[in-house]
């Protein structure tokens, strides 16, 4: 069942067409204010920010406020004060600037008695900042979400393999932008057997990091075989993976902001609609030659977990280039790469060279053959583009 829509028509400045975006009064996901936490230091920026532009337009510091930025629809941002919540507009200083703000982002917005709307005219300096590379200029990102503390990686394991790949260079990215990163396995009950269950999440405990947390969860809930389930659970448990809704709850304690990353048809509205325990989030079918889905949500948004902590919901992505993310790698694999720089050769690629410390420490035993052939994968992607960005990481 799909969620209603309670949309209205705004007109965007400067184009013709008109965008109808969801009435903020009927959304009953985003969180309370008293759950968004600005770190001091934003604080601190924000009542400077605020006393001077207040004093430089000659209007009282009241008619400013502190907000975080909880929804964006087709780039509008929705923006959460202490008491509102409202549509909000760039003042005409930060559009001649080009700025854009991401979910999660503090800024300072002033509430004119006059205008219908919110103006943003400040932005908070960021504590993290989720982003990727999107082509062309080297500098060139896209902000996926700020402020976060943890990156859910959702996968589905309906009959298609599950990505490794796309699992590693995910959790690599989270890494490297300062933020946690946990796997949540979905569809788990679309696995033929228990033991094929077992297998996958230990093959996925050989292969990532230690730190790196295992969520195994089933599509149908309630409605589905409750004997087959229940052995997926033991077969889950025993592999070292946490099991169902519960899980993902642990994970996102109150206090941690965290954001559900994955592919088209990975069922993240369908995993967030069971945390919600209500159908309040949209979903789509996916295709049964392959498993895949179409873009089900179109906005980026917080989510409020009664009793736990915030979730932000991503669009699919289809892809995440690890351009830039060389930190990262070194943050996914430190048992690896802190032999890189013993290498004879600067650029060993420690497959076959000689004086290959990587190699010599596999044989040692350091680390499992597993974990090196996901980082020399990376590894190999991040030599292959032109013009790495800092040229003294080694890989």
């Amino acid at each position: 069942m799909s969620a209603k829509k309670h949309t209205k028509t705004i007109k965007n400045t400067g184009k013709a067409a008109e965008v109808a975006l969801p009435v903020l009064s009927k959304l009953e996901e985003i969180p309370p204010f008293e759950k968004l936490h600005p770190s001091p230091k934003q604080m601190e920026y924000a009542k400077e920010e605020i006393t001077q532009i207040a004093k430089h337009e000659g209007v009282s510091d009241d008619e400013y406020s502190l907000g975080c930025v909880v929804r964006l629809d087709r780039g509008f941002p929705a923006v959460l004060c202490k008491h509102a919540l409202l549509r909000a507009e760039f003042s005409s200083t930060l559009s001649k600037a080009k700025q854009t703000v991401a979910v999660g982002d503090w800024v300072c917005v002033r509430l004119p008695h006059t205008h219908d709307k919110g103006v943003i005219v400040a932005v908070c300096p960021r504590e993290t900042e989720l982003s990727r590379w999107k082509g062309g200029n080297r500098a060139l990102r896209q902000v996926l979400a700020a402020n976060v503390d943890k990156v859910l990686i959702a996968q589905s394991l309906s009959d298609r393999d599950f990505s490794l790949d796309r699992i590693a260079r995910s959790i690599l990215v989270a890494l490297d932008c300062g933020c946690s990163a946990d796997v949540v396995l979905t569809k788990c009950d679309l696995v033929k057997s228990p033991e094929k269950l077992q297998e996958r999440i230990e093959f996925l405990k050989a292969s990532l990091a230690d730190n790196i947390g295992i969520i195994a969860t089933c599509a149908q809930g309630n409605n589905a075989d409750s004997h087959y389930i229940s052995e997926l659970k033991d077969a889950a448990i025993n592999a070292g993976a946490s099991w169902g809704i519960e899980g993902v709850y642990n994970a996102v304690p109150k206090g941690t902001i965290a954001i559900l990353l994955g592919e088209s048809g990975a069922g993240k509205s369908t995993l967030l609609n069971r945390l919600l325990g209500k159908e309040v989030l949209e979903t789509g079918a996916v295709r049964d030659r392959d498993g895949a889905g179409r873009h089900t949500t179109v906005a980026r948004r917080m989510v409020n977990l009664e009793g736990h902590g915030i979730i932000i919901d991503e669009p699919g992505l289809r892809s995440l280039p690890i351009l830039g993310h060389e930190h990262g790698l070194a943050l996914a694999y430190p048992e690896i790469s802190k032999y890189v720089h013993d290498c004879k050769f600067r650029d060993c690629t420690h497959n076959h060279e000689p004086g290959c410390a990587v190699r010599h420490a596999l044989e040692e035993g350091k680390f499992s053959r597993e974990r090196l052939e996901v980082y020399l994968n990376l590894a190999k992607e991040m030599r292959e583009s032109l013009n790495v960005i800092d040229p003294d990481i080694l890989v």
